[in-house]
């Protein structure tokens, strides 16, 4: 299981101002930060970047590469950023990512294939309604699958975000199990191994307490990873967090254990 950082949010007051000071420095510092606490990839979380898409998605791709050679998922849903994002970067780059919204599936998907790189479909009714239950789940991934391969996206190209839920909702735990079934289930039922990516942080939306988010989000890491996950999104500056992760995907494996691959 690779981690994903996700420290590098447009809402961010200090990477905000960054962006409008055109100050790469505020990035750079936090990126190298990521970089030295074991990122494996870097989520550049731009948000849709308002008037000028173009000139703000190339100054955060040149502030982040010009400290990291670490693969970069472009986070905005303007196609217009997410392209010139594709167009200047130069390490390999995911795109985060696309659903069964229109406009997503014919201006986000087809960034994928002109540009031949990986690319996130979110388990999405349009309107970015969540599905229910595992079922529905699995509906939607079938037809994501085939809407990318009627765009000449193939398969390997395609990671599977299962949407994880805020336990806050009326139904957050049913839909945290969910979740984990679906991650379970997709291999067998598309009929090949199929990469998947959840962003752990969305389970503790609204929690006041830190402990007990730190808590809830450890343990349910662990259930993740013995999901077979692929990709974690989560805050890398969280030295528990990403401990519990690691040791979680270890164990996961099936390999022979030895006690110094876990993190002290």
């Amino acid at each position: 299981m690779k981690l994903i950082a996700d420290n590098l949010r447009i809402t961010k007051q200090e990477i905000h101002k960054a962006l409008k000071d055109l100050d790469p420095e505020p990035i750079q510092d936090l990126v190298k930060l990521c970089v030295q606490k074991g990122a494996n990839a870097i989520d550049v979380n731009t948000g849709p970047l308002g008037k000028s898409p173009e000139k703000g998605m190339a100054f955060f791709i040149r502030a982040v590469e010009s400290v990291t050679d670490l693969p970069l998922l472009i986070d905005t849903s303007n196609p217009a950023a997410m392209e010139a994002g594709l167009k200047i970067a130069k390490n390999r780059v995911i795109i985060n990512g696309f659903s069964l919204e229109p406009l997503k599936l014919e201006r986000i998907l087809s960034l994928a294939k002109e540009y031949n790189v990986d690319i996130v479909g979110f388990l999405l009714y349009p309107g970015s309604r969540v599905p229910k239950d595992e079922a529905q789940r699995c509906e939607i991934a079938i037809e994501l699958f085939e809407r990318a391969e009627k765009a000449g996206v193939a398969k390997e190209k395609i990671i599977i975000d299962p949407v994880v839920p805020p336990l806050a909702w009326e139904d957050g735990i049913v839909q945290a199990r969910a979740v984990l079934n679906v991650i379970q289930m997709l291999p067998d039922l598309l009929g090949f191994k199929v990469q998947t990516i959840a962003g752990v942080s969305n389970l503790t939306t609204g929690a006041k307490d830190r402990i007990k988010k730190n808590i809830v989000e450890q343990s349910y890491m662990a259930m993740l990873a013995g999901a077979g996950l692929n990709y974690a999104l989560l805050d890398i500056l969280n030295c528990q967090t990403v401990a519990f992760a690691r040791t979680s995907a270890i164990l996961a494996q099936e390999t022979l254990f030895s006690w110094e691959m876990i993190p002290g």
